[in-house]
C-alpha cells in the first residue's frame, strides 16, 4: 500500500453545503466539528477520504463530510467498509455506527472487522438510547432505563462498547465525549493506528436521554471525575490528587490519595498503551468509586487483514502470465468465421 499523501486543508474544505439535521443541543454536532476540525491538522485529503456508515441518527454523518460517503444498511457498515478497503486499501476509511446499529444488529458485523484487523477508524456513538425511533432502551442503555420499550425500567444488563472492542481482538481502543476539547486527540491518534482503531464516543441525546453523562461529561465541574490517560504518564485524576494503582495481591485496580503530588509514592501506576490486561480492568472500572477513563486505553499494532490479502494474492500470481488473451487463446481454441470470409 501506499502512503497517503497530507494535503493542506481547512475545516471548511470538509463541510457540506447540506443542512445539518439533528436536534437543537444533540451531542452529533460537536462530534461533528471535532472530525472537522482533526482531519487538516492529520493532512487528511478528502479526495482519497470515504465515510461509512449504517442506520440511526449518528449515521447521518457522512452527508455533512465533503468526501466520499456511503449511507448503508443497519447493522452493515463494517461489512461494506471491509469490502471498499479491500477493492481500494489505499482510502483512508472512517466508520461511523451507534450503540444500537453497532451492538445489536450489527454486534455480528462489528465483531467481524475488528478481530479481521481491517484498517479504518471506527466511530461508535454511545448515548445508550434509541434516539431516531423515539427513545427506546438500547443494548447500552442501563439497567431501570425508563422507554417506550421498558416502562417499568430495563432489566438488560447493559454492554459496555469498549469491552466488546477488547473482547473481540480490537488492537485499538480508544473513549472520548462529544464536547471534549481532547477528543480531536483521541481521534488523531486512532488515524494514527495501522488496523481497525474503535474509539467510543459518549454522546448526549437531547430528546430522549438527556444529561444521562453529565456526572463526568458536563461542560462545567465534572473534570475530577475523569481519568484522562497518557501514554508514559501516571493514571492521575481531580487535579492529580487521587490516582489509580494496581493491587497485585487481588489483581485488581484501585483508587489511592496523592500528596504533595508525589505519585510514585502512593503506588500509582503509569499508563502503557500495550498492556492489554490493564486495559481491560480500565474499561470494566465501574463509574461512581472510580473515575470514566478516556484517551487511548489501548494500541498494540498488528499486521492487517487488507495486507494479508495482498500477500496472499501476490504469492497466488507468483511465477504466472498475467496476459489475458494469452490466458483466453491457451489450449484448444478456434475461429469461426461468417460467409464473407470475416471472422464472427
Amino acid at each position: 500500500m501506499n502512503a497517503p499523501v497530507k494535503i493542506e486543508t481547512t475545516l471548511k474544505d470538509w463541510e457540506t453545503d447540506q443542512e445539518v439535521r439533528w436536534c437543537p443541543g444533540c451531542g452529533d454536532y460537536a462530534i461533528l466539528k471535532a472530525v472537522q476540525r482533526t482531519l487538516p491538522q492529520i493532512g487528511a485529503n478528502p479526495a482519497n477520504t470515504v465515510f461509512i456508515s449504517g442506520i440511526g441518527c449518528s449515521s447521518r454523518f457522512p452527508y455533512y463530510m465533503e468526501t466520499y460517503g456511503f449511507h448503508t444498511i443497519h447493522g452493515r457498515a463494517p461489512a461494506f467498509a471491509t469490502g471498499a478497503k479491500l477493492a481500494n486499501p489505499d482510502l483512508d476509511i472512517w466508520l461511523v455506527t451507534g450503540d444500537g446499529d453497532g451492538l445489536s444488529i450489527g454486534g455480528n458485523h462489528l465483531m467481524h472487522v475488528l478481530r479481521r484487523n481491517v484498517n479504518m477508524q471506527i466511530m461508535l456513538f454511545n448515548n445508550e438510547i434509541y434516539g431516531l425511533t423515539k427513545g427506546q432502551y438500547s443494548p447500552t442503555s442501563r439497567e431501570g432505563t425508563k422507554s417506550p420499550s421498558t416502562p417499568l425500567g430495563s432489566y438488560d444488563h447493559p454492554a459496555r462498547p469498549a469491552a466488546f472492542a477488547l473482547g473481540a481482538g480490537a488492537r485499538f481502543v480508544g473513549r472520548g465525549f462529544d464536547v471534549s476539547k481532547n477528543l480531536p486527540d483521541v481521534l488523531k491518534a486512532a488515524h494514527a493506528h495501522q488496523g481497525a482503531a474503535f474509539v467510543e464516543i459518549f454522546q448526549n441525546c437531547i430528546v430522549y436521554n438527556k444529561d444521562v453523562f453529565n456526572d463526568f461529561a458536563a461542560p462545567k465541574g465534572a473534570e475530577d471525575r475523569q481519568l484522562w490517560l497518557e501514554n508514559g504518564k501516571p493514571m492521575l485524576f481531580a487535579g492529580d490528587t487521587k490516582g489509580i494503582t494496581l493491587n497485585r495481591e487481588k489483581l485488581c485496580l484501585e483508587v489511592v490519595d496523592v500528596t504533595d503530588g508525589d505519585w510514585e509514592a502512593a503506588g500509582v501506576i503509569v499508563h502503557d498503551v500495550t498492556n492489554r490486561s490493564i486495559a481491560h480492568m480500565l474499561v470494566e472500572m465501574p463509574f461512581g468509586p472510580f473515575p470514566m477513563a478516556l484517551g487511548v486505553l489501548y494500541d498494540d499494532p498488528r499486521p492487517t487483514f487488507e495486507a494479508a490479502a495482498i500477500a496472499e494474492k501476490a504469492k497466488a500470481s507468483e511465477g504466472k502470465d498475467t496476459n489475458l488473451a494469452k490466458l483466453l487463446g491457451k489450449g484448444q481454441t478456434w475461429t469461426v468465421d461468417d460467409k464473407e470470409g470475416h471472422p464472427a
